[in-house]
């Protein structure tokens, strides 16, 4: 007895001891991985060599798992070798699952492993901790990447897997919750957003069991988002009131709750801003204003939250800051608040520049992208053309890095680029961009937006697109089934059909679309197409020989126009009052205003010169494809300036 004692003592003595060394020469080596992966610069050949001596020790299946993990994820991250990654993370969830008590191994290898089947060459589409950020991602580039075979085929492999993960994480709240919001994801890149809404309520369910209702609010509003995306509005409606309910009953930690709030009070905004409803957003607008600087005086507070379910957020603070000015760019831009705009505008681009030197997330692109498209609008409507398409190329250069954000934007871009043609007089351009636009996006508001300015063009063009025309007014019908619920389009197609009927000569039929537009512009603080109404109907009072009549709308015209500023509406102002002064005898005010005409005419010609003598503006014969990668000079501007004049 005593010598088997002995014996079996000696044994466990030897075990122990076995046990430490291969514990010693582990951590070596895993210390000397991490050391080689954090140098500056980065050693990640030297790493992956200091992982892959782990295996010749035949180690515990734990510490084998683990190491797989460690190697993916390393060769995933920091080199291109997909194949060898996907090995290592396969072995990792297949031998993980053989391991009680092995959650973080086992599901961190799943999530990972799925990123990875969906990656897209070149470019990889990486998720964070929590996908209220990722899907906040798609929304905000408007639309979503398009597939092809090797994506779908890819996807087809990561639903399995990421469905077995979250069967068998019901007992692990946070990983439970994190592949919820990742297999949302990824429906949501598939533009199947009803089994991505399916899969964003099952989450706010059980976080509401598990007691986290910090993550029951972030699932809610991902649905919410998402549900804005389809115009689902009767769902969307009683879904917000709901979180706004559990926001501000909410007790936790106080960036985690403002950053809730700043999530609820940007998807009000842009449904508001969806809507056209310029003047109803602004107390949600101030709100969210008030909200983002109480979030930027408060300091990240370190200790974690006790539920496990609540180890989420949803972007960080900096970038709610550049999402709050992109917003607040969007109603400017809206409301025709120019110098706002240009002002909030240069003031996000120097925070995503200052961000994008030491972080490479995708959603900074598409703010900027976005951003972009904005002041690009801005730029045309205040005269700087040459500006605008220098920023529209800056646009296609970062499309080129990023065929997803390329998909995303390739609709717009074609639009700007539409708009630029309208603005230097190149209306066959403009006409075959705005058509490829139409081609490419199946986004309502934006369908309409492209169709009311192809309209315009049409009108100018006369009778040479006469049927086409028809069709188009027909679609886009505001006495009728107009084809979106925004306040400002429709508006804005009353004024396409009041623009027409002045073409047409019929000028009571104009005065009435035209006094619509006022009436609907008025109620939202449209301020642009305020000035164009006014304007216009001034033309047509000076037409009629109403001239007191005519003087009381563009007087006023010229005001708005000058406060927005407007240079084209300007131009058109000067031009009546000039021709209202002289009719009227009003010699010294008619040479003021015909001296103001001079003016405008002067610095609008003198930019469309500029503007045609870029290299960029050859990006006016681009219709199909990526967009190109140089520009040869043009030899000069070879446009009509007669519209100018």
């Amino acid at each position: 007895m005593a010598a088997q004692a002995a014996a079996a003592a000696q044994a466990a003595a030897a075990q122990a001891a076995q046990a430490e060394a291969a514990e010693s020469w582990y951590l070596a080596l895993l210390g000397f991985a991490e050391h080689f992966r954090t140098s500056s610069p980065p050693k990640i050949r030297l790493c992956v060599h200091c992982l892959q001596a782990v295996f010749p020790f035949k180690p515990p299946q734990r510490i084998e798992a683990r190491t797989h993990l460690q190697l993916g994820s390393v060769l995933y991250h920091h080199t291109k070798n997909s194949e060898q990654a996907r090995s290592h993370l396969e072995k990792a969830w297949l031998i993980s699952q053989q391991i009680p008590q092995f959650e973080d191994v086992k599901f961190e290898a799943a999530s990972l492993l799925s990123e990875l089947y969906c990656q897209e060459s070149p470019e990889r589409a990486r998720s964070g901790t929590a996908c209220g950020r990722q899907l906040h991602q798609a929304v905000t580039a408007g639309s979503f990447a398009r597939r092809d075979c090797s994506f779908q085929n890819s996807v087809d492999a990561a639903k399995p897997l990421l469905r077995k993960a979250i069967q068998i994480s019901q007992q692990t709240p946070y990983w439970h919750c994190r592949l919820l919001f990742q297999l949302a994801q990824l429906h949501t890149l598939e533009k199947d957003l009803v089994s991505a809404c399916d899969l964003l309520g099952v989450g706010a369910e059980y976080a509401r069991v598990v007691g986290s209702e910090y993550t029951r609010a972030l699932f809610l509003l991902s649905k919410g988002m998402l549900l804005l995306m389809e115009r689902k509005l009767q769902e969307v409606h009683p879904l917000l009131t709901l979180c706004g309910q559990i926001v501000e009953n909410w007790q936790g930690n106080p960036i985690q709750k403002e950053s809730l709030r700043v999530f609820f009070l940007v998807l009000q905004v842009t449904h508001y801003l969806d809507a056209g409803q310029v003047k109803s957003v602004k107390p949600c607008l101030k709100q969210l204003q008030q909200c983002i600087q109480t979030i930027s005086t408060l300091h990240d507070d370190e200790i974690l939250p006790s539920n496990p379910a609540d180890l989420f957020h949803w972007l960080p603070k900096e970038h709610m800051c550049v999402l709050v000015y992109l917003v607040t760019v969007m109603h400017s831009m809206q409301a025709g608040y120019l110098e706002k705009a240009q002002k909030y505008t240069d003031k996000a681009l120097m925070q995503l520049e200052k961000l994008k030197m030491l972080d490479c997330s995708p959603i900074l692109s598409s703010f900027q992208v976005i951003l972009l498209e904005h002041i690009i609008m801005c730029r045309l409507v205040t005269g700087h053309k040459a500006t605008a398409l220098q920023e529209i190329s800056q646009v296609c250069q970062l499309c080129q890095q990023s065929p997803r954000l390329f998909s995303n934007h390739a609709a717009q871009l074609h639009t700007l680029l539409g708009l630029y043609c309208v603005s230097v007089n190149c209306m066959d351009n403009a006409e075959a961009q705005f058509t490829t636009a139409l081609r490419l996006t199946n986004h309502q508001e934006l369908w309409a937006f492209i169709v009311t300015n192809l309209a315009s063009v049409y009108i100018r063009e006369g009778n040479r697109h006469q049927e086409v025309l028809y069709s188009l007014l027909e679609r886009i019908n505001p006495d009728h089934s107009f084809p979106v619920s925004s306040h400002c389009l429709r508006a804005a197609a009353f004024y396409v059909r009041g623009l027409f009927s002045f073409f047409q000569g019929r000028y009571n039929e104009a005065k009435r679309f035209l006094r619509e537009t006022l009436k609907m512009s008025n109620a939202e603080d449209l301020n642009r197409l305020t000035a164009c109404s006014l304007v216009l109907l001034g033309h047509i009072f000076y037409v009629l020989g109403n001239h007191r009549e005519s003087n009381n709308m563009v007087v006023p015209a010229m005001q708005l126009a000058s406060k927005i500023p407007d240079m084209s509406v300007q131009l058109w102002s000067s031009a009546l009052l000039r021709d209202l002064n002289k009719a009227c005898g009003n010699a010294i005010d008619a040479h003021e205003a015909a001296q103001m005409h001079q003016n405008f005419s002067q610095q609008l010609l003198q930019d469309h010169i500029e503007a045609c003598s870029l290299p960029e503006h050859n990006l006016i014969t681009w219709t199909d494809g990526p967009p190109p990668v140089q520009f040869q000079a043009q030899n000069g501007p070879n446009t009509s300036l007669a519209s100018l004049l």
